[in-house]
């Protein structure tokens, strides 16, 4: 087995910096990294945080053993069952049958990780971290395991004798729990597992949306980011347009430019790319930093001096030397996929780098044993290279694990009291007098609105004229250079805005049809908040809406396009308990449904709200009890004969259930008509975390008697959504009907709309006939009931609506 130049075995002393200089391994030092290690070390002590230049270069030598041995241990972790800390060859049993793992990307996160470690050792201040490729994680995961850096159920498994081997072994492993969940504390991507981890960077490109909006001042984030999301994301060149010394905290992004993608190079992965990029940067106001990412001093000192210059130009910003934008210092680590390891800049680099398999290919397995072999660091000198990183207690500072981000636990804001409405009007008119006085009321909590599209036609112009847009240059009142709304004409780049600042109060509201492009983000976000639930760690941030208004049904002058209720559908089928979806159907139910909301904790709520007038259907006690249980009894005849459950869902469908009521107490025939305003506590529950949000069966007994089996429901989605989700609903189905959108739309007004879907007043009759097996022409005149079939005049159903 080969094994690294050792530094540490030369026959003369050699000075803290020679030592330090000759590199470890495959871990070289650049005559440019060697003069910014030693202005740096020269600043660190001048700065008071070292005590002599020797303790430093003591540490950025004690940085190189780290990162060999994480480079080491990431590439264990995907080829290998265990471990042998001695160096000696393994066995080919001891191979994984399956390797697997995104070895090169991995392989380029070791340095850049274990540099922010160091850094915040250097410096005593714990940094917050993101990843954005995800998929790395085995650096993060094998870096945190060596350093002690772990929540409690990865420590018990992985620190100790077998510890390593245990954590190779589950890397990929696919074992089951009983209940079918993950056995090992360890995943495929950053998850609540990974000490600190706060994203999954599952989805490319909304670290890059983020990061601007974490931090808060005095906190300071190092954004690692993918140059492949560079391609993928608009709106990451925004940050600057964004960020403020007032209300942001620093922020330093690296962008770990391998020039590789799964089959083939970016543009990046060329010079001339790399060039383009840099000066796409500088147009965008960043400050592009080039350096050898390679090397984890180079890291650090780009790091390093990043946040200096950053720190420099808030206090100019501040002092109003310097006018925003100011420039962002964004750092380039040029390096090659899976540097340090066989394959390097190749496409299999990727996944597998090796040519086979070890277990089975005797050349695989003398490459693995021969660049491991490279990377390995004997125990007692990584041993000691730990201990000289790891100095939390001396330093008095948090574990990594603990960083700002990852702890975010703000108080629960003070909620407002705002009067009832008794007059018709916007729905969206309850959610600009709260969320104005929510933010008056709150003024710790950092306010933030994402908005992609007209404020004042979503009816938010109170929002509007008290928090106006954040520009760099006004041009009117309802602009500021410190405004709290963030508009793009990007949903992903908005929408991320509210989700990184997880310290504040936030609102999002969009065009319905818009807000589909936001679902990647929301959804990756929904899953990481339900996986901290789920191993007890749940996240602290408070809830808030994203509203869909401008919805399908009152947007008809904007052709089909701007008529989907896919965002709704969709956030119906992630788990309830992290993911509401509400339908409010008038001033006061919107009003009494926001302090939930915003009390909530690690939760998201859909709000399906009309801008339109709408009249008041219910009073303050009616609407604090649609809050509560989801649901409410609208009406109800008790004739006597059959009746017929009536189930409206969404603000026009309420209206049209009613006018069908009308026509059913006309005649003598029973009906209960119940608005249901939260489906998803309406389900059968998927699991015990789930369950605690369903309403009870004694409750839905009250609300739903069995007895009444005929039902007919009208729902704002599409109606095999609503039945499938709902199905206790239903418990006869053959004897139900459920109403809604059918893809059909055009240019029509809201009475046009419902008709085309079959979800008018006079279509809820013709289903009431059918479940109750009874002509329609009980409750439909010849010329309605023509109309209904497709056989009339259209107009004889729409003129008579509200």
């Amino acid at each position: 087995m080969s094994s690294p130049r050792n530094p540490d075995s030369a026959e003369q002393p050699v000075s803290e910096y020679e030592r330090w200089r000759r590199g470890y391994g495959v871990i070289q030092h650049s005559e440019t990294t060697c003069a910014q290690a030693r202005q740096m070390a020269g600043d660190l002590v001048a700065e008071g945080f070292q005590p002599d230049t020797d303790s430093v270069y003591r540490k950025l030598a004690s940085l190189d053993r780290l990162a060999s041995a994480g480079l080491w241990l990431v590439a264990h972790m995907t080829y290998t069952k265990r471990v042998d800390t001695s160096g000696t060859p393994l066995q080919p049993t001891d191979f994984k049958t399956n390797p697997e793992g995104h070895t090169g990307g991995a392989l380029n996160m070791v340095p850049a990780y274990a540099a922010y470690l160091a850094l915040n050792n250097l410096t005593g201040q714990t940094r917050s971290w993101l990843m954005g490729q995800g998929h790395c994680v085995a650096a993060i995961d094998a870096l945190n395991v060596l350093t002690g850096n772990l929540h409690l159920e990865q420590q018990d498994r992985y620190q100790g004798k077998d510890g390593l081997s245990r954590l190779v072994s589950d890397f990929y492993s696919y074992r089951q729990r009983p209940d079918g969940g993950m056995e090992a504390p360890l995943g495929s991507h950053v998850s609540p597992h990974t000490a600190g981890g706060v994203i999954e960077g599952g989805y490319l490109g909304f670290a890059e949306l983020q990061y601007a909006h974490m931090p808060l001042p005095g906190e300071s984030l190092v954004a690692f980011l993918s140059d492949g999301a560079a391609e993928e994301q608009r709106g990451s060149d925004w940050v600057p347009r964004w960020w403020r010394a007032e209300d942001c905290g620093s922020v330093l992004p690296i962008m770990i430019a391998n020039g590789r993608r799964i089959e083939q190079r970016t543009e990046l992965g060329t010079r001339a790319g790399l060039e383009r990029f840099g000066e796409h940067l500088a147009h965008c106001g960043f400050e592009p930093l080039r350096f050898d990412g390679r090397d984890p001093a180079a890291f650090v000192c780009a790091l390093f001096n990043m946040e200096r210059k950053l720190g420099d130009y808030r206090q100019q910003a501040l002092n109003g030397v310097r006018p925003y934008p100011v420039p962002i210092p964004y750092g380039i680590a040029e390096t090659t996929k899976g540097f340090g390891f066989y394959g390097a800049g190749s496409n299999p680099a990727h996944n597998l780098p090796l040519p086979g398999n070890p277990k089975m290919d005797t050349r695989a397995r003398e490459l693995f044993h021969h660049h491991a072999g490279l990377l390995w660091v004997p125990p007692e000198q990584l041993a000691n290279a730990v201990c000289e990183l790891n100095q939390h207690w001396q330093q008095e500072r948090p574990l990594e694990r603990d960083h700002a981000l990852a702890t975010r636990n703000p108080p629960d804001p003070v909620i407002p009291t705002l009067p009832p409405s008794n007059d018709s009007g916007s729905p969206m008119l309850a959610v600009d007098d709260f969320f104005k006085a929510l933010v008056e009321a709150n003024p710790e909590l950092r306010a933030r609105v994402g908005n992609p599209d007209e404020l004042a036609s979503n009816r938010l112009e109170g929002v509007l004229n008290g928090l106006k847009h954040r520009v760099n240059d006004p041009e009117s009142e309802q602009e500021s250079v410190h405004g709290k709304i963030i508009t793009a004409l990007n949903e992903e780049a908005v929408v991320s805005a509210c989700l990184a600042n997880k310290a504040g109060l936030n609102l999002v509201a969009s065009y319905e049809a818009f807000c589909v492009k936001m679902l990647g983000a929301i959804r990756q976000a929904l899953i990481f908040a339900r996986q901290q639930k789920e191993v007890g760690r749940p996240a602290r941030w408070l809830g808030f809406p994203v509203i869909a208004t401008s919805h399908t049904w009152e947007n008809g002058k904007n052709q089909q396009s701007h008529q989907d209720t896919t965002f709704c559908e969709s956030l119906l089928g992630e788990m309830s308990d992290v993911s509401r979806v509400l339908f409010p159907a008038d001033y006061n139910s919107t009003l009494e449904a926001l302090p939930g909301v915003y009390l909530g904790r690690g939760q998201l709520t859909c709000m399906v709200i009309p801008k339109r007038g709408r009249p008041v259907v219910f009073d303050r006690d009616e609407a604090q009890l649609l809050a509560k249980n989801g649901a409410l009894v609208v009406d109800e005849d008790t004739s006597p004969g059959e009746p017929v459950m009536l189930i409206a869902n969404g603000a026009y469908q309420l209206s049209e259930m009613i006018r069908a009521s009308e026509r059913l107490r006309e005649t003598g025939t029973p009906f209960r008509l119940v608005y249901v305003q939260e489906p998803g506590r309406f389900r059968e529950p998927r699991d015990t975390l789930e369950a605690a949000q369903c309403i009870p069966g004694l409750e839905q007994e009250r609300l739903f008697p069995r007895r009444m089996t005929r039902r007919v429901a009208l729902t704002h989605m599409r109606p095999e959504v609503f039945r499938g989700h709902l199905s206790p609903l239903f418990p006869q189905p053959s004897k139900s009907r459920v109403l809604g959108y059918i893809n059909r739309g055009g240019t029509l007004n809201e009475a046009g709309m419902l008709f085309t879907n079959r979800s008018s007043w006079a279509h809820v009759l013709a289903a009431c006939a059918d479940v109750l097996e009874r002509p329609p022409g009980e409750w439909l005149s010849s010329a309605e009931l023509a109309a209904v079939e497709g056989r009339g005049d259209a107009a004889i159903v729409t003129r008579s609506q509200n």
